[in-house]
């Protein structure tokens, strides 16, 4: 079956290439008969405008790349989602790649320029490291880098505040009347961990509370890991009645070591029993349990918004200089705190 042209749709219409191509593009002074005419036409034909093809020949482009490595990260997935809505409401289509290592991201980012891709959005999940892979530091294409710790260079940039988002956290326990809080998860050279015990030793600190490391040990990103922290933090350091948990795994594995120890999970700090839990982010998962847990959202949404509006700015205004956004999450109350 021939494929249907530019050229079939212009001889059906009755109208010259120059008009449908403008029609396509949604250019010029066209009159809405004449619009419809070419529809019309495009709609009989089942004509299929190759809109990567038409973009490297104008030099524009309305696709954006975007680079996730992992599939498995709530926060990365919640700003991907938020990130191509925004772009797809304002016009763009994304690509979606997801390289492995930097060989491979070198291909990819390749592979996205031969497209015709506009730009590239990276979506940061490795909390061990504070720059950017080589290949992208080495593309020319428009870069914007999504993160959850803090990046070398010069570069656009939208990132959660972490050293916010646990300040908020501690301060509400302590407003509470907790005074024995331990953190749970987080391996040692996690640049997450870090930038959030420094804003839990910064409210601590704010309210004359010491900082007890013993309190605060590296874990293994794993569930049984966390459990088992939680588990001899308890026995050995029977005061404590709230729980900072660095991540999913870290809530999860903590509810198994409360319970071994015969405590449950509550609000209410006068009842000796009880432990409050707080957590980084919405786990749909866990909230479908009782109960609710509390937390300080990851402002991922809003991440993906941000990063979507920067991109279309860098492309509108090549000039503008690198820009830094960091937002803040917002205490979400409920009920295991």
């Amino acid at each position: 079956m021939k494929k249907v042209s530019i050229i079939d749709v212009a001889k059906a219409a009755g109208v010259s290439v120059s008009t449908v191509s403008l029609v396509l593009r949604q250019k010029g002074k066209i009159s809405q008969a004449t619009i419809e005419k070419v529809q019309a036409a495009i709609s009989t034909l089942g004509y299929v405008h190759n809109v990567a093809a038409a973009n490297l020949r104008a030099s524009t482009s309305n696709l954006i790349g975007l680079i996730l490595r992992d599939f498995g990260d709530t926060f990365s997935m919640k700003v991907a989602a938020s990130l191509v809505q925004t772009l797809e409401q304002q016009g763009y289509m994304v690509f979606l790649a997801q390289p492995q290592d930097d060989e491979h991201l070198k291909r990819t980012l390749l592979s996205f320029t031969r497209q015709g891709v506009a730009g590239v959005i990276w979506l940061c999940g490795d909390h061990q490291r504070d720059s950017l892979p080589a290949p992208l530091l080495h593309s020319p294409l428009p870069l914007v880098a999504v993160s959850q710790t803090p990046l070398q260079g010069s570069v656009d940039i939208v990132m959660r505040d972490n050293r916010q988002a646990a300040s908020l956290a501690t301060r509400y326990l302590i407003e509470r009347g907790h005074r024995n809080i331990a953190w749970i998860g987080g391996e040692a050279n996690c640049l997450l961990r870090q930038q959030r015990l420094l804003g839990y030793r910064a409210a601590l600190e704010q309210y004359g509370l010491p900082f007890r490391a013993e309190l605060a040990p590296v874990c293994a990103e794993d569930t049984h890991a966390a459990s088992l922290v939680t588990r001899q933090l308890l026995e050995k350091h029977n005061t404590i009645t709230a729980l900072l948990c660095h991540s999913p795994h870290a809530i999860i594995g903590s509810l198994g070591g409360i319970h071994h120890v015969g405590r449950t999970v509550g609000k209410d700090v006068f009842l000796t029993q009880q432990v409050s839990l707080i957590g980084f982010e919405d786990m749909l998962q866990i909230n479908l349990t009782s109960p609710s847990f509390t937390y300080v959202s990851s402002a991922s949404e809003e991440s993906g918004r941000q990063a979507a509006m920067l991109m279309i700015r860098k492309l509108k205004e090549p000039g503008l200089p690198a820009q830094y956004i960091t937002l803040s999450g917002q205490l979400v109350q409920r009920d295991s705190a």
